[in-house]
């Protein structure tokens, strides 16, 4: 039996170095891209429930026109606000499309109290129900999106994993989250 020279050894060693150093800088960087593709699906998903809120709100709107000749103010910034929202590109644009929709929305449920026969109206009534439970996905959406940013941005920044995310470009994500207009109390005036 032959007898490995120092050398062998050292190589033998510092192959199998090499082999559990390229699995682990393998395996993090698959949950890297894992983390940072549930970020894209998370708000694939806030996506999904604002583009039914802005398709509800048509109907909304033109069900309250019949009622309410005098509430022009509202139903077009309603209407701006829908527009902003689906031009908006990234994701301050959209939280930020998406407070003052919210805001305009809540300001016409406020006005409607003046229209006890729209209250009544079967369709208003169905949207308004709708549009509500739509409202709570957005909240649930928007929850798991920040629960998911929030594991993705603390696994590359812990180290040793931030060395590897580094290596391969991986960036904080943003968050959603409300402007300081989304925490004020619509104002809606009567006159």
């Amino acid at each position: 039996m032959k007898k490995l020279s120092g050398w062998a050894i050292f190589g033998i060693i510092l192959g199998i170095f090499a082999v559990f150093g390229s699995m682990y800088v393998i395996g993090n960087y698959n949950n890297l891209v894992s983390l940072r593709e549930n970020v894209n699906n998370q708000y694939s998903n806030i996506d999904v429930c604002l583009q039914r809120r802005s398709d509800l709100i048509p109907n909304l709107v033109s069900t309250v026109k019949g009622y309410t000749n005098h509430e022009k103010e509202i139903l077009t910034q309603i209407s701006e606000s829908r527009a902003k929202l689906s031009g908006a590109g990234n994701i301050n644009e959209k939280s930020q499309a998406s407070t003052e929709l919210t805001n305009a929305l809540s300001r016409l449920l406020v006005v409607v109290e003046n229209y006890p026969n729209l209250k009544a109206d079967a369709q208003f009534i169905a949207l308004t129900d709708e549009l509500a439970g739509t409202e709570n996905r957005i909240a649930v959406a928007r929850r798991d999106y920040n629960t998911a940013v929030q594991t993705y941005n603390q696994t590359i920044k812990k180290f040793p994993t931030n060395i590897i995310a580094n290596m391969f470009n991986f960036e904080s994500a943003e968050r959603f989250e409300s402007t300081d207009s989304a925490r004020e109390v619509p104002i809606v005036n009567f006159e």
